[in-house]
This record gives structure tokens, sequence and C-alpha cells, in this order.
């Protein structure tokens, strides 16, 4: 990879900042070197002095007082840019040091002698030296001595920086040393396209799980065994090179024309099969995701980034290969900003606020109920809706923290209107995710009883029906939400394939219909059937139910002659803000 001399220098340059970076056990042993060299030769000082472009920086010494100082008044400077050697028995006597300020000042340097130290990519980082304040004489014996000591410490860095570079358990090539040759790859190759395949044997958490059962020994043998069938089965070619990324998972670049893709690269890895214990052979699932690169144009990082991403959501997807997709990250990286912007919004509590939809009793016109939605004043974004940051949100443990907000508020809420109104239930959205929590039932119970409010006043609206349904925890929380007195509501009814069992297995007082099929009532006959037919039945089963979306006066009349019992939707109302609900409440 180094076929120029500003190849060359940019190399030295990384090789040399590594060197330069704190490392304890590596520097102890450095110092142990110096040592040595100041006892073998029978000089007192002693020291490796590491120079980049501007500076030399002594990394370990003994008997020798300076830090650092400028590269072009440093004396190893001749040792680097000369034949690699240089002894100056008497520097006073010597006419390039007599007045150099190394010599006159400190640290009075009367005797030098130093030789090179360079690594297995023939790049010199520096020097070995041995110094002292008074003159001495240096036999070519002492010089060879001190010689072979350098290649001592050249090959010891060398060995370090190779266990640095290599995984410990498959014995390949691990991250670091990945994105090492990535970068020296945008000098020796910069216009070259290439390919990186991320390929996952194992993801992390299964390979925690399975040394958890079999202990860590089994699970390393098993990984040294996924690398060695992955790298046959590839077959590499010269200018391929295959990386341990992390446990079970692997890096491979080549390049771009006429080597693997993702797809290929499963194909060829297909039916892999490891042995983890005696008589326990496990399949391996294999998924990979590929980016492209010009090596000039884009940072080994950021491409790293890339092939994670394609990876990720390959393994999401369950769908075997992917290639990266710009447009797909950009809203991916989107959706992080907002779920990172209402992380802040919560912690900050602002821009949140809540809108109220009445529900209206058909037979009575009365407002029954009130749907707590929430809303978002983005400071960039503008006004942001539950489509927008929800769908998102329940992903993650930031649904509970905003569950917890609307809650608070809405009891906020009740307790003032309390003083002026007759009140009316208010529901709130929980996702299973808060069903699940310990205690979720209780704490709400314990929030309405300080309140001085009854439980009955809460409503409770199930988002993620599919799956509270696959989860006893949460099915266990809405039972204890129904015995503390809460009014439990289903949300979405009519839409997929499994709603019927929610009937049989979560405890529900109202069932709200999908506005999907209201909205198509005025329209379209067989919406008008399984509309009519779900009501049937849900009355039947005493149940009460809710018609979202209603728009018009033809859907209302509908439902009326099908006996729905309350309905929601902007023929009486959009959601409103506490003010104006406030000014519904007395004109209702």
């Amino acid at each position: 990879m180094h076929d120029n001399q500003s190849g060359n220098d940019e190399n030295r340059l990384k090789a040399v900042k590594a060197l330069l970076s704190p490392d304890i056990t590596r520097d102890e042993v450095l110092e142990k070197f110096v040592h040595l060299a100041a006892q073998a030769l029978g000089i007192s000082g002693s020291f490796i002095s590491i120079i980049d472009d501007k500076n030399q920086y002594i990394k370990v010494s003994r008997n020798f007082n300076l830090k650092e100082s400028a590269r072009e008044v440093s004396l190893c400077r001749h040792v680097i840019d000369g034949d690699g050697q240089l002894v100056v028995q008497d520097t006073l006597q010597d006419s390039r040091f007599t007045f150099h300020p190394l010599v006159e000042g400190e640290p009075h340097i009367r005797f030098y002698a130093g030789v090179s130290l360079s690594n297995l990519e023939g790049l010199v980082l520096g020097t070995l030296c041995v110094t002292d304040t008074q003159p001495h004489t240096f036999s070519d014996e002492q010089l060879e001595t001190l010689k072979s000591l350098a290649r001592l410490v050249t090959s010891f860095l060398d060995a370090w920086n190779l266990a640095s570079f290599t995984d410990l358990i498959t014995h390949l090539p691990n991250r670091p040393r990945l994105i090492r040759d990535m970068q020296q790859l945008a000098v020796s190759n910069p216009d070259r396209r290439f390919r990186m395949i991320l390929i996952d044997c194992i993801d992390i958490p299964q390979a925690y799980e399975l040394s958890r059962t079999f202990g860590i020994a089994p699970v390393e043998n098993l990984l040294r065994q996924i690398a060695g069938l992955v790298s046959a089965r590839l077959q590499l070619q010269p200018d391929d090179m295959l990386y341990s990324f992390a446990p079970g998972r692997f890096a491979l670049i080549q390049p771009y024309f006429g080597g693997y893709s993702a797809q290929s690269t499963i194909e060829v890895l297909t039916k892999l099969k490891a042995d983890l214990a005696d008589n326990i052979t496990i399949d391996i699932d294999v998924y990979a995701g590929e980016t492209e690169f010009v090596s000039r144009d884009i940072d080994a990082n950021e491409v790293v980034r890339q092939a994670v991403s394609a990876l990720h959501e390959c393994i999401h997807q369950n769908g075997g290969a992917m290639t990266f997709d710009h447009a797909y990250d950009s809203r991916r990286t989107e959706d992080f900003l907002i779920m990172n912007d209402l992380a802040q919004a919560l912690k900050k509590d602002e821009g949140l606020y809540l809108a109220y939809q009445p529900k209206v009793c058909l037979k009575t016109g009365k407002t029954v109920g009130l749907e707590a939605l929430i809303r978002w004043h983005h400071p960039e974004r503008g006004e942001l809706f539950p489509v927008d940051f929800i769908p998102l949100a329940v992903k993650t443990n930031l649904i509970s923290v905003l569950t917890d907000w609307v809650i608070d508020r809405v009891i906020i809420q009740l307790t003032q209107w309390n003083k002026e109104f007759e009140l009316i239930p208010v529901s709130v959205n929980v996702s299973e995710r808060d069903f699940s929590r310990a205690e979720f039932a209780s704490s709400l119970a314990s929030k309405m009883q300080a309140a001085e409010l009854p439980t009955s006043l809460m409503g409770v609206e199930c988002l993620e029906n599919e799956l509270i349904t696959e989860s006893d925890v949460a099915i266990n929380g809405l039972e204890a939400l129904k015995a503390h007195g809460f009014i439990i509501s289903l949300d979405d009814f009519g839409t997929g394939y499994s709603n019927i069992s929610y009937l049989q297995e979560i405890p529900l007082d109202v069932i709200k219909v999908d506005m999907s099929l209201i909205s198509r009532m005025d329209s379209d006959s067989a919406s008008r059937i399984i509309v009519r037919s779900i009501i049937q039945m849900l009355k039947e089963l005493d149940y009460t139910v809710l018609a979202e979306g209603v728009e018009t006066e033809a859907t209302l009349s509908l439902l009326k002659q099908y006996g729905c019992d309350q309905i929601q939707g902007y023929f009486f109302s959009k959601p409103l803000p506490a003010s104006d609900i406030e000014h519904w409440l007395l004109q209702k």
C-alpha cells in the first residue's frame, strides 16, 4: 500500500501518533529497555524519542531531563534524516553541535549516540539513544549493541501493535485494524472503488446468552470455528481482507468489481453449521449488509456506519442481505433526531401540550368523555401530531416517560375542572410497554387517590393490541387496572386479522371501531356491512361501542341505525385545547 512518499509520510505520522498515545503497560516495558541500554553500554543517560514533522518527544528516559523539543534542534533529527545512526563522542569538539542550544543549555549534552527505530513497514518513528553530560569514547562493538537493543525495541513494538490489531479469539485482524487499513487505502488507492460487507453470524445478545448457558470457552471455540468456516467458504483473493468486527460478526473489504455482494455472500455462506459442545451443533443464520465507497471521498468511520446501518436493517427485516440506502438512512437519522428532541422536550417540559376530543352519546347527544391527545410544538419543525413521533417512541423507553407526562397533566386538568364542571372521564393512550411496567396500575391508582379523583374518571386506551395479547405481563397489568376501576378501551378494532382474539384475552369495557372502516361507510357497501356486523357482535357481547372518525351526517345516521353507543370525530369536534373544551362543556 506504500507506493509514494506522501503516503509514507502520512502513514508514519499516524504510527507516531499511535505511539505517542498513553499506554501504561507498553511504556513500562519501554522504560526497561532504556535502563538496559544505559547499563549495557555504561552510559548514565538513555531515552527513546518519538519524532513527528514538527517536534521531538521523549517517550521514556533514564537520567535525562528533556521532555520535548522542536524537531529542528533535536540531535535525533540527524539520525532520522541521515543513515539511521549517529555517534558524537564530544559535542564541544563537533562543529555541528558546539553552539547547539541542548549542548550550551539544559540538558547539557556532551556525549550522544543514537540509532533509528523502524516498524515492520520500514517507517522510522524515532530513536533509541544514550547520552551523558561528559564526553565518552564509543566503540563499534558498543554501537552494534545499541543497534541490537533498538531491534529488540522495534520487535516489541511491532508485536504489541500486532496484538492491538488482532482479535485474540479468531486471530483475524480486528476493527481498529480495519479502520487503519481503510485509512491507508485512501492514500494508496484514493480513486479505486471498494465494497464493505458486514457479515453477522451470531449477534452479540445471542453470544452472551450462549456464554451464560455453556460458558466462555465453548463460545470462543464456536467463534473460532465460524471464522474459519467463513474464511474457507469465501475463498478470499489477494486483494480481499476479512476482519473480526465483533463477536460473531465479520467485515469483508474488497474491490467493488469482481467481488462478492451482500446477497452472494449469503448464498455462499448458506447452511453453515458449527459445534458448540459435545452433541450440540447449531445452525448459523447469516445476514449481510453492504456499502460501497471510494477511499478518498469518505471517512473510514462513516463507511463502517453505513455498513452497520445496512446490516441492522437487514436483521430487523429478517431480510438476509441489504445494501445501504441513503434515503432510508436519512429517514432513520431524522427519526433519531426527533426522538432526541422529544427527550429534551420532556426533560425541560417545553413544547408538549394536550388536546381533548369529545366522545358523544348517540342517544342523548351529550358529551360522555374526552380523549387526551398529545401534541408537540417543535421549535424548528413546527406543529407535530402523534403520528409523527408516537410510532418512534413506542420502540423505546421514551414512551413510558411520555405516558407518565400525559397522565400527570390529565390529572392536573381533571383537578382544575373538578372545581367548575361536572366531571366526565378522560382517556389516555397507553402502550404495551407501559402495561408491562411493574406497579403501573397501582401507581396510577395512587395518583388518582392523591388528587381525590375516582379511578372511573381515567380511561385507558390500548395501543399495540397484538403486542399486548402476546405478553402475559401486559395482560396482567390490564387486569390490575380493571381491578382498580379504570375504564379499559380497545383502540382501532376492525383492522388486521386477530382482533376477535383480543375480546377473549384483554379485559375490556369499550371497543373503538377503527376510523378506516368508518370513513368508508358513505361510499362503500362492504364497509357498511362490516361495521354493522361488528357493532351487532360487540353489542351482543355487552361492550360499549364507539365509532372513531365520524365526519358526515350520513355516517352518523347509519351508526344510529346500527345501534352504536358513542361517536368521536370531526362531525362533532376536532381535538381542542383545554380552554376551548371548557367552553364546549358549558355549551353541551
